[in-house]
């Protein structure tokens, strides 16, 4: 046809033109200068691997890891079941078909591991040279050579323990002052629930939160995942929108079609225990006027209801012995004068001291029916930035702990940073809450 481009002509003549570059490129491996000098190649100055594995989203059969690159590149994870590395499996950031190649993290997912069981591993990346979508190259593998380890969750793990964390908000005081607690007690997994950024507008922002978080702690998340729940401060920022670029999502696999969009929660066993992730959002209301409309976190909460109904009829609640439930924003306060948080329009009231949402009453009123039907012994919140423990009492058969935040302390001595720390010890969930500032225990209390 008169016009028409024949296509495996027209890939052909490609085909040849390339050879033709090939061949030409062999010739004059080392190019010159226009004074016909021959230029110096140098090799890439900076490491491609800028950090360490940051381990997120424990669960039975997958794990995620996250690493800081320094140029494009396509990063990779190899898994092995021995501390010498023999044998490893390599898995891919995006997976199977086309690779992820990004300048700033990868984000690698393993799957198809067995359930409470211990793997090492390493990570890597190759260097991508990518100049559009017919021209880039791989410029060779960087591998960092140190070995860590790490265990998936599971109903068989055995003296598995958790630590929560809470309001750090980019405080690198309080970070050393956690992570160096968490670093002592080597918790099988840290629940950070919520409020880790203020408001990150960027990649670069995000990343000094959850990648380089604290010098004196590079390898932070190396050997211990991190499971991270949502503060109302982690919505905010243009980055934040798009945090699961660099906080993944949970396995899709994890929950039902119609619940994709909730990537934050979970219901996941370690040993006795059944770990519940819940979101509870903004804490100011959809129609609150600095928000300008952009927010639906009411559907976002029922949304989760439905979701709540389903999990806990499933094994993984059903068959555990112990059950604890963490979101940020509290579900409890006894005191009249906080703002529960559906105060329409704008959160404002002369009732209540804040125009924001001390605790919500949304939420409780939500989740705590189905809390009380699953049998959840100890709800775990945050968000006030000052301890608070409320035993269970009529109309709530659970009981509500509040952690401690990022304070200065000059101002109120009451707002210490804590972790607070659950294992089963003698066939009892035994929780404690570690006042991190003052180095002392806050709280002892066990369940069951």
């Amino acid at each position: 046809m008169k016009g028409s481009i024949n296509r495996r002509g027209f890939l052909g003549g490609f085909a040849a033109a390339a050879a033709s570059a090939v061949a030409a490129a062999q010739k004059q491996t080392v190019p010159e200068t226009e004074a016909g000098t021959p230029a110096v190649q140098t090799e890439p100055s900076k490491p491609l691997i800028e950090s360490a594995p940051v381990l997120q989203n424990a669960a039975e059969t997958s794990m995620g890891v996250s690493f800081a690159v320094s140029a494009d590149a396509s990063g990779w994870v190899d898994v092995s079941r021995s501390s010498d590395m023999s044998n490893p499996v390599r898995v891919y950031s995006g997976g199977s078909g086309m690779m992820d190649v990004n300048d700033k993290v990868a984000l690698v997912r393993i799957r198809g591991l067995k359930p409470a069981t211990r793997y090492w591993y390493r990570i890597g990346a190759d260097r991508i040279d990518y100049q559009g979508g017919y021209k880039m190259k791989n410029l060779g593998s960087e591998t960092d050579g140190k070995v860590h380890s790490f265990a998936t969750l599971g109903a068989a793990v055995k003296d598995g323990s958790f630590c929560v964390i809470n309001d750090t908000h980019e405080r690198k005081p309080c970070l050393d002052l956690v992570l160096s607690k968490i670093q002592e007690l080597k918790p099988s997994v840290v629940i950070w629930n919520g409020d880790a950024s203020n408001c990150s507008e960027t990649i670069e922002k995000a990343m000094d939160v959850f990648i380089f978080t604290h010098e004196k702690h590079p390898e932070y998340a190396a050997d211990t995942p991190y499971m991270f729940l949502n503060g109302n401060h982690d919505f905010r920022g243009r980055f934040n929108r798009r945090l699961y670029n660099l906080m993944m999502f949970r396995e899709p696999c994890e929950r039902d079609p119609k619940f994709a969009e909730l990537g934050r929660n979970f219901a996941q066993r370690l040993g006795d225990i059944t770990l519940i992730g819940l979101d509870t959002g903004e804490d100011k209301l959809d129609t609150n006027r600095h928000f300008a409309g952009i927010f639906r976190m009411a559907e976002y909460r029922e949304l989760q209801t439905r979701w709540l109904e389903e999990v806990i009829e499933t094994p993984a609640v059903k068959e555990s012995k112990y059950k604890v439930a963490f979101c940020h924003i509290p579900l409890f306060d006894p005191r009249p004068d906080r703002n529960p948080g559906d105060i329409a329009p704008d959160d404002e009231s002369p009732l209540y001291k804040n125009n924001w949402a001390s605790w919500q009453r949304t939420c409780a009123k939500l989740w705590g029916p189905l809390l009380a039907k699953a049998g959840v012994q100890l709800v775990v919140c945050a968000h006030q930035h000052c301890f608070r423990y409320n035993p269970p009492e009529a109309g709530r058969p659970w009981a509500h702990l509040v952690g401690g935040g990022c304070n200065d302390v000059t101002k109120n001595p009451a707002l210490f940073p804590t972790v607070i720390e659950g294992r089963v010890v003698d066939g009892r969930l035994s929780v404690t809450v570690h006042d991190v500032l003052y180095k002392r225990i806050a709280l002892r209390q066990s369940f069951g």
